[in-house]
């Protein structure tokens, strides 16, 4: 089968490029701007790559046309598409149809976390020697990949809330029929395509109802939006984490490590250097929902120790005269205050440099900005890049005083932490993007005006992203 994928450079859709082509299939695809690292990878694969949307793309002539949810009407090879009546279908429904009709499917769902507690199950599956088929939305270390496909009948599958296509408005998590999944919590989030919160439980309780009996669902029990879900109907059984009983998690010790408790008998010691009560939360979810599969907990939690986190989540990027660069994902006040609280319960009374890109569509809305002062207040100062934004970013970050400021141009941004950042500091990036290669940028700088090497992170060093 021959597939022409549009947005194949999306971090999903050049995932399942990835597990198309290991299935043998002949992929092609075309995106808005074809830069690395998918590209590199794609290429790697032997994948044909086009830039733009041309409508002679149709003279390819595939079996099907995969269709991205960054495609809209208008888009002049989707509008040929169309015209010609020629078979698509979307990445979401491909993936149902062509790879996980026969696996046993755990699919991590939530507003939060699900990157990484998706590469935690899928490694701690692979520790197992289950060899699992996973799709996880970053790259998770213990793995160098964001997506295969093996012949074990277990797939990991990173089951995202947001809209499947311009033309299947459900989220894609429906078309995944997983047998276990985590609901890790429920918030708003995706202003652009869910008018409030309860729209987005609706579609959560449609994945909810796609659940077998005999399957698991692993949810958050100290999130009352996922009880509601729950309490909407469910015809699965039901494990709890993180509330009062079910999975909880012990007092952490200074190193990061905690007991694993069910239903108040002791599981294990989790034994890792993670920080944050988030990543406690996502350990105890996928503890339990690779115990569906089969998975001791005393093996998963023993596999935990070895498990080395997701890239662009509290990555050290590089370190200049005792001053540390950090890359995290962080994009939504509650993600924002967990990773600023977590780097604080770490480093103690050493000072932290937020820096934030507002850059998800939800963010860009402004519908999040009155919360931004709040999940900003443990750090010790605060530069926010408020260009291309539809609201006022200083006057959002004004509760926090003198130590926000707002920059429009990056160069500046970065010249004002060169000349702010001190020894022992610890300097915070956050953003869903690229944030214009700003790592990069200051670690070169600090380089520069302190005369002193770098201290490479492996990203860093060859000037990939992830």
């Amino acid at each position: 089968m021959h597939l022409h994928i549009l947005g194949i450079c999306g971090t999903f859709m050049g995932g399942l490029a990835a597990i198309a082509r290991n299935a043998g299939h002949t992929v092609t695809g075309c995106d808005a701007n074809v830069y690395p690292p998918m590209s590199d990878q794609l290429r790697a694969l032997g994948i044909e790559l086009t830039e733009g949307w041309d409508a002679s793309q149709v003279d390819l002539k595939p079996d099907v046309f995969v269709v991205g949810n960054v495609v809209t009407r208008g888009n002049p090879l989707m509008e040929a598409i169309l015209e010609r009546g020629l078979i698509y279908t979307s990445g979401p429904q491909w993936l149902a149809d062509n790879v996980l009709r026969d696996k046993w499917v755990l699919a991590v769902a939530g507003t939060h976390g699900k990157t990484t507690t998706s590469a935690m199950l899928a490694w701690i599956l692979d520790d197992a020697r289950m060899r699992p088929g996973f799709l996880v939305g970053g790259i998770p270390q213990n793995f160098g990949m964001s997506a295969r496909l093996t012949d074990s009948p277990f797939f990991v599958i990173e089951a995202d809330e947001y809209d499947t296509a311009f033309f299947d408005k459900r989220s894609k998590f429906v078309h995944y029929r997983p047998r276990t999944v985590i609901l890790n919590n429920l918030e708003y989030d995706h202003a652009d395509i869910f008018p409030d919160l309860a729209a987005i439980e609706t579609q959560f309780h449609h994945l909810v109802r796609t659940v077998p009996g005999n399957g698991l669902i692993v949810s958050n029990g100290g999130d009352a939006n996922l009880d509601r879900v729950l309490e909407r109907g469910c015809w699965t059984p039901v494990e709890r984490f993180g509330g009062e009983g079910g999975w909880t998690a012990g007092e952490v010790d200074a190193n990061g490590h905690f007991d694993v408790f069910f239903d108040a008998a002791l599981q294990g010691r989790v034994l890792w250097n993670l920080i944050g009560e988030h990543n406690r939360m996502n350990a105890l979810a996928s503890i339990a929902a690779a115990r569906h599969a089969g998975v001791p907990a005393t093996v998963a939690i023993d596999a935990l120790s070895r498990f080395e986190n997701v890239k662009r989540r509290m990555e050290i990027r590089g370190a200049v005269h005792g001053i540390t660069v950090y890359d995290d994902f962080a994009h939504h006040p509650t993600a924002i205050t967990t990773t600023v609280e977590g780097l604080r319960a770490k480093i103690g009374k050493a000072r932290i440099l937020a820096v934030l890109e507002p850059r998800s569509n939800t963010m860009k809305l402004g519908v999040m900005k009155a919360a931004l002062p709040d999940s900003l207040a443990d750090a010790d100062q605060v530069y926010c890049y408020g260009a291309n934004l539809g609201w006022d970013a200083a006057e959002a970050l004004a509760p926090l005083g003198d130590k926000a400021r707002v920059f429009d141009n990056l160069d500046k941004l970065v010249s004002q932490l060169v000349a702010d950042a001190r020894p022992g500091d610890h300097v915070l990036m956050m953003s869903n993007g690229g944030f214009g290669g700003i790592h990069a940028k200051l670690l070169d700088a600090l380089h520069h005006h302190y005369h002193e090497d770098i201290v490479l992170t492996p990203m860093h060093r060859y000037g990939g992203y992830a």
